[in-house]
């Protein structure tokens, strides 16, 4: 999930070479910090949050286990 995640951020921001994803457990949740360059965070978030939504929305369809739940952060 985590090179899923990766490399559709990677394909919306301007820094590709700036992006790191960070990946932990949290009780019943996989959470993924964003961190990537501060005039990037924009393009991630997108207006009204549609674009990290629709993200999540991709890795949700993409998962094997389904009580898997995602978290995004985007971390500036």
């Amino acid at each position: 999930m985590k090179e899923l995640l990766e490399n559709i951020i990677k394909g919306i921001v301007k820094n590709p070479e700036l992006v790191k994803i960070v990946e932990y457990t949290n009780d019943d949740e996989i959470v993924f910090e964003i961190h990537v360059d501060p005039q990037d965070v924009g393009q991630i978030i997108g207006k009204d949050g549609r674009t990290i939504k629709s993200i999540n929305t991709l890795l949700t369809a993409a998962k094997k286990d389904e009580n898997t739940k995602f978290l995004l952060k985007v971390i500036r």
